[in-house]
């Protein structure tokens, strides 16, 4: 078990760090392609709308592959976008490209997740989806401060794409030399696997992840922008800013994991997320100065992505035998906000300005915790529970008697 998780780990490493990077370098991408920070945060969500709609979709056409073969055509389907990206000089032929890429992290991620889902048992379910999740938040830590860094040490954005492919390419390595045969899921049609959205249950806790997701990523679509007078300008000091970022978001999900376990998710969820929603309030004043920008983006990165893992679980705990289905709805509906954040964060640039981004956020990020706790209230009444026995009263597991 502890092999495939390693090496889905090191791909969604890969893909994490594609999905953040861009953020880093925006400015100079802006400028080489020839076009406003705002139009730029489009590259962002050309990769993000893809990943949303052709997520379910290529779940649906590679049921049958083997799941090597998934992550191997995946993987490769990345590379090349990111190869394309860091290669052509037009906006509109770079859009096409950061496309691809989003098409090939489609048919990884949530098949990623799903698998660390299905080989891991019961008790241990929380954790293994951490830890394969660890590899998106280990890529906000090294990942995309690295990419960060090379763009601003090279003064070349494109340098910081080939970086990004060279990751994709060393995942595609190990998972052809490292990992094991995987079951497949059986076939499931394409309607059916959007037949959950019909659930009110499964569509307030999706309408949860759509809201925090597009909160969070107006601002973190045009950090630079937002964290320029912390940074000086200076590409270096946001990659270090990046890297206290990721450093906390790792922190962050590993221990959601093992309070998931313990606690429930119910728990995990509202405290992180009314965390999230002060801590983005605050920001116009705490982006200020250096030493409370720290501080900001370490809460920022332990409680957002300390919200991934029981949201995640909540989901799968709700449904079980679609937990492949569901934990893919999750990851589109998770890009669909961070399509759509790029928008808000352009329209509210220019009305109130980058540097107060962050409130704007934190009302997308409050009413996540409206529907979190609705999702709650529904899912407590709608989920049937056996009543317990002797025997089950001692042997339950965690899932089935905490509350979600």
């Amino acid at each position: 078990m502890y092999r495939s998780l390693l090496v889905l780990t090191a791909a969604l490493f890969a893909i994490g760090t594609d999905s953040f990077v861009i953020a880093g370098i925006l400015p100079e991408a802006a400028h080489s392609l020839e076009v406003s920070v705002g139009t730029a945060g489009w590259l962002i969500s050309a990769y993000a709308f893809t990943y949303a709609v052709l997520g379910p979709v290529m779940a649906a056409f590679t049921t049958r592959w083997p799941r090597r073969t998934v992550f191997l055509t995946g993987l490769g389907v990345f590379v090349a976008g990111n190869l394309l990206t860091g290669l052509v000089p037009d906006f509109g032929v770079a859009l096409a490209a950061r496309a691809l890429a989003g098409l090939g992290g489609a048919m990884v991620t949530p098949t990623a997740i799903a698998a660390a889902a299905t080989i891991a048992p019961p008790e241990r379910r929380g954790r293994a989806i951490a830890t394969v999740t660890a590899g998106l938040s280990a890529s906000t830590a090294l990942g995309a401060p690295i990419g960060t860094a090379i763009g601003g040490l090279t003064g070349d954005w494109r340098a910081t794409m080939l970086f990004v492919s060279a990751l994709g390419l060393l995942a595609a390595a190990g998972i052809a030399l490292l990992m094991p045969k995987v079951p497949s899921p059986p076939p499931v049609p394409l309607r059916a696997r959007l037949a959950p959205l019909g659930d009110r249950r499964i569509g307030l806790t999706l309408l949860t992840t759509l809201l925090l997701f597009t909160g969070l990523y107006t601002v973190y679509s045009y950090i630079a922008e937002s964290l320029d007078r912390a940074t000086g300008g200076s590409g270096t000091t946001l990659a270090v800013l990046l890297f206290a970022w990721g450093v906390a978001s790792t922190v962050g999900t590993l221990g959601a994991g093992h309070l998931v376990d313990r606690l429930g998710d119910r728990r995990i969820i509202n405290v992180t997320v009314a965390v999230l929603a002060l801590d983005f309030a605050l920001l116009p004043w705490s982006s200020a100065q250096l030493p409370t920008t720290v501080v900001a983006l370490v809460i920022w990165g332990l409680c957002g992505w300390g919200f991934f893992t029981p949201q995640a679980h909540r989901l799968i705990s709700v449904m079980p035998a679609s937990a492949p289905m569901l934990t893919g709805l999750n990851s589109a509906t998770l890009y669909v906000g961070v399509s759509l954040a790029p928008l808000v964060g352009q329209a509210g640039i220019a009305w109130t300005g980058a540097h107060r981004l962050g409130p704007i956020g934190a009302v997308l990020i409050l009413a996540s915790l409206a529907t979190a706790e609705w999702a709650h209230t529904v899912i407590r009444r709608h989920t049937p529970h056996p009543a317990p026995t002797s025997r089950t009263a001692r042997s339950t597991s965690p899932e089935a008697t905490r509350a979600t």
